[in-house]
């Protein structure tokens, strides 16, 4: 019975919504909902950045601009939770090295601005 113990931990987190806190370095990213990334900001396009952890480099996208505006710096030291989508990290949530929290979306799925402007 010992054996199932850690599988029914990770099907009651999945049950429950929730995250990981462990962070995983960019270069070993796979599609998951709730994973943990953190890494300075080398550039900044819209609401688009570029993350670097030291072992690799990564889009995070934030949304659109049409639906909300970030504040986010080159040089910042931030930490995001999302998931990897193809080729880009979709954000949930970005927390900056003082505590401030930026809140994207809930999760995984269809995010708000699905379906266009009309939709919001």
């Amino acid at each position: 019975m010992q054996q199932w113990i850690p599988l029914l931990v990770v099907v009651i987190s999945s049950f429950t919504g929730l995250s990981a806190t462990a962070q995983t370095p960019i270069e070993q990213l796979r599609r998951n909902a709730g994973t943990t990334i953190s890494g300075t900001v080398q550039s900044v396009v819209g609401n688009e950045f570029i993350l670097d952890d030291g072992t690799g480099q990564i889009i995070v996208d934030a949304g659109p601009t049409w639906y909300h505006q970030i504040s986010i710096q080159q040089g910042e030291r931030l930490t995001v939770v999302g998931e990897y989508d193809d080729y880009d990290f979709d954000a949930f949530r970005i927390t900056r090295s003082n505590g401030d929290v930026i809140t994207i979306r809930n999760g995984s799925g269809r995010p708000p601005w699905a379906g266009g402007r009309d939709r919001r």
